[in-house]
């Protein structure tokens, strides 16, 4: 696999058309000016088009070369996909479980195109497949815990706007480092979260917190870190109150680092305030927390099961291979002879 990327790196590299482009801008600039010098003097055209001729055909030259490159490349790295991911017969069965069940594989697809934000591909797949009909229309189950204040079940529809909050409050998360949106979600589903034993509401508060009270405090003046750090306390003790009985100890090395002030980095509370990967992983947090209120679990079962297959298509060809040698088959319907 390191060998691939290496190559699509060096593909890369090379696919570069800007110059390609450049030279064909630069050709029809041309043209065009030659077109209006015979508008403006049409009795000097065969100087005009004499005079371009050279010019003209330098420049499809250059075009030319340029595409050699970008062609070499692209068979460069075709043959470097041929050579590791040989064309292989998967292994096949005249058992297909899911053969007459197509309203649970559109299901899975529509349900994937919602995960992953892709909207309007998701609405154009169920008004296509036979989700169109809505007795067919994808439900999914609430836990009974869940804070979400809706029927027993979520129509696509509802759903949808589900994900959208979640990608709108991830957005904002990660692009404008802004927790607000993710905070109040916490909060309205508090109780569930809670009963889940999740600590997501509580480590919101820890990173707006430490982001309040250290980001880029180095370079601030005296003045100013005290007005950080009365921010910061100020939050702790709106915030944190409610944290208490289950965080007493965090709550505690937050609050103590503030003596040691522009220092922090020396202190013994250097740890608390390691913020790499702090944003990453909140998201991540979040993300699975939100989908498990939905009863959802974080990742796609698409991904999951394209996953797992890949993993296991190896081992299935080699049995294959070896079935067929000693001319033996599948005696049942559900039967998986791997150990």
């Amino acid at each position: 696999m390191d060998y691939l990327i290496d190559e699509q790196l060096a593909f890369a590299f090379k696919d570069d058309l800007s110059s390609v482009l450049s030279d064909l801008d630069s050709t029809i600039i041309k043209l065009q000016d030659a077109r209006q010098s015979i508008n403006f003097s049409p009795e000097d055209a065969s100087v005009t088009l004499a005079k371009l001729q050279n010019p003209i055909k330098q420049g499809f030259d250059d075009v030319g070369n340029g595409l050699k490159d970008v062609h070499k490349a692209l068979g460069d790295y075709s043959k470097a996909l041929d050579k590791k991911l040989k064309d292989k017969p998967l292994p096949s069965s005249d058992y297909h479980t899911l053969s007459s069940r197509d309203e649970l594989i559109d299901r899975a697809i529509g349900m994937h195109f919602l995960r992953e934000g892709q909207f309007e591909v998701a609405s154009a797949f169920f008004g296509e497949s036979v989700y169109g009909d809505e007795r067919h229309a994808p439900r999914v189950k609430i836990e009974p815990h869940s804070q979400i204040k809706e029927s027993e079940q979520i129509q696509a529809g509802m759903l949808q706007r589900q994900f959208a909050n979640m990608y709108y409050i991830l957005n904002e998360m990660k692009s404008n480092m802004n927790l607000l949106p993710a905070t109040h979600w916490a909060r309205a589903h508090s109780a569930a979260l809670e009963a889940r034993g999740s600590n997501l509401e509580f480590e919101l508060g820890k990173l707006q917190f430490v982001r309040l009270f250290f980001t880029g405090q180095a370079t601030f003046s005296g003045s100013v870190l005290r007005e950080r750090q009365q921010a910061a306390l100020t939050y702790a003790r709106t915030e944190f109150g409610t944290f208490q009985d289950r965080y007493l100890r965090e709550i505690q090395q937050l609050i103590g680092a503030m003596a040691f002030g522009p220092n922090l980095a020396q202190s013994p509370y250097k740890r608390a305030f390691n913020t790499a990967g702090a944003w990453e992983s909140i998201a991540i947090s979040f993300t699975r927390e939100f989908c498990s209120l939905l009863g959802l679990s974080a990742d796609s079962p698409i991904y999951i099961a394209a996953t797992a297959g890949a993993i296991a298509l190896p081992t299935l060809q080699k049995l294959r291979v070896i079935m067929e040698k000693k001319r033996t088959e599948w005696t049942s319907q559900n039967e998986l002879p791997v150990c």
